[in-house]
């Protein structure tokens, strides 16, 4: 692989004879010099191919060990492998970290990966039967309540043709008449109108227009049960198809389960794929492809079409239903014993749900959907202002701040109200199980389950009861439900992933990457090359590897390291993407692997 430097040095004479100065522009401890020094090196081509998995990775993984090749009939050792024989004695692996902030190789093949899965569940392929694309399917946006007000850039009537660009003229912020009671100053001397017309760019957009006035606490608290909440929603919506397919006399699925028990499902039910994003505020929001699915019960697993009737507008009618009647009030908390109510925001301006266009022409296709989804599963709080790591006790103090900006002020409101609210009991004090003495006593039946013994335990009840024991988790459940909001303070309250499904909606991230790795390995064969470069661990279909890699750290050695591998990993790049689009310009088709652009 060609490097982008020139790897012949080139001397800059000011002079003549032995007076010229030959001396290297190049300062190795600069990147420019360190990967003067790399290239000049003579297994750097050879450093290249061994760096080539790993080559545009921000910070890649190094391992350190040895690998060896048994034949698993006899223990034979066929083959053996030790890093230090290795170019920098390190195997490099790619960190796979989904936000592009950290990794943009990593999050673009996250991305690409969740474009497949997602568009999969709309049109099929991959594993999911091609009879979705005849399914009823919608695209939602479901987003939080208001908290307070913010600067905002509203648009009522767009006249652009692209929204990611838009220059339409935005009306005022917050604008009030003079006869408007909440016209004027707020409680604490601050303007509560705005009459700015932001552009899209503008700093103030998502910040509060009075800190003091905004309910932080609330907004906090709804990131951390956001998830509930759409779990609950989903489950109104099928009740809400369930009691519509009994009206129209559509029979319940009975299926019959392995003890030979009926049981009696809904006819129809929902498959999702869910993406969340944060707003500017610092309030999460999900968008959802909801499609609607069929039971068969002969095969819950199946995905089959829903019963003749059923359209998107039943499926849109049972989401609005959903949004607008599920909600529920968090558990007491010391600062809020009333809880907070955990609700969507208003249906007319927090809701949005377009049905799904399969052919390409309509306002929301397939492709853009997916598409738009997968752009915000590699992001995370980059929009808020605020990028940092999980925070601890030692460094809350430089995020954290009750008198401070906005998300200052969230991350406080995360910690202070996730603190711990009770004591722990001490040891002493805990009541203490009665322990019978060693021995036999009299013989006795016991009254739980009816055994005869003479332990002065029943041998089966405490058999029975140590089974549960060990099927418990090994950390103990706490009973603080506001605990998770100091583990993700850094995350301004929420926890929960930003790309998640259903079960049956499509494939799994798991499958895609088995078959990339399937894909490389062959791919030397594929393309007939006399001689292929195969991995150490598929040397022969009947070996077996086994493998002691230990973390050695993150991270290139050099600058001029990550300066060499990244260029030719963009090359490579480059040269792929020139090839799909020259092949689907051939074809008259739309390149492989490009992800459509959201309108």
């Amino acid at each position: 692989m060609v490097s982008t430097l020139d790897l012949t040095p080139r001397a800059s004479a000011r002079g003549v004879g032995s007076n010229a100065d030959t001396t290297s522009p190049y300062v190795g401890y600069t990147a420019a010099g360190s990967a003067f020094t790399r290239a000049q090196q003579p297994d750097y081509f050879g450093w290249l191919e061994h760096v080539r998995a790993a080559a545009g990775c921000t910070r890649p993984i190094r391992l350190a060990g040895q690998l060896l090749t048994v034949e698993p009939a006899t223990g034979r050792l066929l083959d053996a492998r030790h890093t230090d024989a290795m170019p920098d004695a390190a195997i490099y692996k790619a960190c796979g970290n989904r936000r592009a902030t950290v990794c943009p190789t990593c999050a673009g093949v996250y991305q690409r990966d969740a474009y497949q899965l997602l568009r999969a569940g709309l049109v099929g392929g991959k594993g999911v039967p091609e009879t979705v694309s005849r399914q009823p399917a919608v695209f939602a946006t479901f987003t939080a309540p208001s908290f307070g007000a913010v600067h905002v850039r509203a648009v009522k009537r767009h006249t652009c043709a692209n929204r990611k660009r838009c220059d339409c003229r935005p009306d005022p912020c917050h604008a009030r008449r003079s006869t408007d009671a909440t016209a004027g100053l707020c409680a604490h001397g601050r303007p509560a109108v705005c009459w700015a017309r932001h552009e899209p760019g503008d700093q103030v957009l998502g910040q509060p227009l009075c800190l003091d006035c905004y309910d932080h606490d609330h907004q906090v608290v709804w990131n951390v049960f956001a998830g509930e909440l759409w779990r609950r929603t989903k489950q109104a919506a099928e009740r809400h198809l369930a009691q519509l397919a009994r009206r129209r006399g559509i029979p319940p699925a009975r299926m019959v389960t392995a003890s030979g028990k009926v049981r009696t499902l809904a006819p129809v039910r929902l498959s999702h794929g869910k993406a969340a994003e944060f707003q500017a505020r610092g309030a999460v929001h999900f968008h959802a492809l909801v499609r609607l699915d069929g039971v068969d019960p002969t095969d819950p697993t199946a995905v089959i079409p829903p019963p003749p009737g059923f359209t998107a507008a039943d499926l849109d009618d049972a989401i609005r239903h959903a949004a607008s009647q599920v909600g529920y009030t968090t558990p007491t908390h010391p600062d809020r014993p009333e809880g907070w109510s955990i609700v969507w925001g208003d249906p007319s301006k927090g809701l949005d749900i377009r049905p799904i266009s399969l052919t390409g022409s309509g306002e929301v296709t397939d492709g853009m959907v997916a598409g738009y989804l997968a752009k915000y599963a590699t992001k995370s709080t980059e929009v808020t202002g605020h990028r940092s790591v999980r925070l601890d006790a030692d460094s809350i103090g430089d995020y954290a701040d009750p008198d401070g900006d906005h998300t200052a002020r969230l991350i406080d409101a995360c910690w202070r109200l996730g603190r711990p609210t009770s004591t722990p009991i001490p040891l002493s004090q805990r009541p203490r199980e009665h322990r019978p003495r060693p021995g036999f006593v009299q013989r006795w039946e016991c009254p739980d389950c009816g055994t005869h013994t003479r332990y002065a335990a029943c041998p089966v009840c405490i058999a029975e009861r140590q089974a549960s024991l060990d099927a418990e988790p090994t950390k103990p459940a706490t009973g603080n439900p506001y605990a998770r909001l100091r583990r993700w303070a850094h995350m301004l309250g929420f926890g929960g992933h930003f790309l998640t499904k259903a079960r049956r909606y499509s494939v799994t991230f798991q499958l895609l990457r088995d078959t990339r790795v399937t894909y490389r390995r062959n791919d030397d064969q594929d393309q007939a090359v006399p001689d292929p470069i195969k991995a150490v661990d598929h040397l022969d279909d009947t070996t077996l590897i086994v493998g002691t890699l230990t973390f050695a750290g993150v991270g290139w050695h050099t600058t001029g390291d990550a300066l060499l591998a990244n260029t030719a990993a963009t090359m490579a790049r480059a040269r792929h993407a020139t090839g799909r689009e020259e092949l689907a310009h051939e074809l008259g088709t739309t390149p492989a692997g490009s992800t459509p652009v959201a309108a």
